[in-house]
């Protein structure tokens, strides 16, 4: 799970009585048995950041209607060209636009998208049972028209908590992702294409110790990325390299990139990389850090929509380089 996520939920939620149970997602069950009278909803990312697991949306979407909950996803990395979770079963889409959506990092964004549908006032969710005083006595779940009844999740979030917290995106915000989104279908073919590129080509790099991506055939979520990702895997590539102290030569072969930028963000035009246990995630212990299925050794590649060949080349010098340490 993104390492701000697990932040939310691990330290901020708990300060306002809001407790995360945290879950492994490759078995669909294991959320149903974590659940219990108290559970609200379920979440999960369309593919996890940076372990590339793909989540099983269907799976998970019927186990939590069979428990009257919604499915919450985070569709950041795959984005809805890839993958449209509403189609397997999932009630609310969150994404950040920063990333591959607005598509050259030039905005900050965030997204709520509501199917519409799920039943808020069957009594699991009291907010949408009781009377909101700051809207005439609404309740949300039960009072609106029926035209509007599917829409009381979206309606709310947009006329009480968006309009008392003030979190509204800006105009200019608003018109950079907008100029991305029009070209979202046009780079996600080309990332995804650069993508199996570089996981091909580090697969049979003898400096690498492993490789990840579910585009490759023998991925062990390479199944899943057939139904999930509309048969492809995405725009990010994970290894590991082969050294005595492989975290320290992690290190050294981003210190020694050129074309690749060594940028926290992903999803950007332009290729990016990071070594997670040391920054994105360096906020999670060592036994969090193996539970979320991230090594120390672990190197992540956004792929951008450069030439394939430079990207190679550029990887190549900076792992000749960190391999000699």
């Amino acid at each position: 799970i993104y390492g701000g996520t697990f932040t939310l939920f691990n330290e901020t939620l708990p300060q306002f009585g809001i407790q995360v149970r945290f879950v492994d997602a490759e078995d669909p069950q294991n959320f149903a048995t974590a659940a219990d009278e108290n559970t609200r909803a379920f979440f999960c990312e369309t593919v996890s950041n940076p372990a590339l697991e793909v989540t099983d949306l269907e799976s998970i979407a019927n186990l939590a209607h069979e428990n009257g909950l919604p499915v919450i996803v985070d569709s950041t990395f795959s984005t809805p060209y890839l993958c449209r979770p509403f189609e397997f079963g999932c009630d609310i889409v969150v994404s950040s636009m920063t990333k591959w959506v607005g598509g050259h990092g030039s905005g900050i964004a965030g997204i709520i998208v509501d199917k519409g549908g799920f039943p808020w006032g069957a009594g699991k969710h009291p907010i949408f049972d009781k009377a909101d005083e700051s809207y005439g006595g609404m309740r949300w779940g039960h009072d609106l028209p029926e035209a509007l009844a599917p829409l009381s999740y979206i309606l709310r979030a947009r006329t009480v908590p968006l309009r008392n917290t003030g979190g509204c995106l800006s105009p200019d915000n608003a018109w950079i992702i907008t100029q991305g989104i029009e070209t979202l279908s046009l780079r996600m073919e080309r990332h995804c294409e650069n993508s199996m590129a570089v996981a091909l080509h580090l697969k049979d790099h003898p400096s690498v110790a492993w490789v990840r991506y579910p585009g490759l055939p023998e991925d062990p979520q390479y199944e899943k990325a057939q139904k999930y990702l509309s048969g492809k895997g995405g725009s990010v590539v994970v290894f590991g390299i082969k050294s005595d102290d492989a975290k320290e030569a992690g290190k050294q072969f981003i210190d020694n990139l050129t074309l690749l930028l060594h940028v926290a963000n992903v999803g950007d035009a332009r290729s990016l990389a990071i070594h997670p246990a040391s920054t994105t995630h360096s906020q999670l212990s060592e036994e969090q850090l193996n539970d979320a299925g991230i090594p120390p050794d672990m190197v992540r590649l956004s792929i951008g929509i450069e030439s394939a060949k430079d990207i190679k080349a550029d990887i190549d010098q900076a792992l000749a380089k960190a391999v000699q340490i």
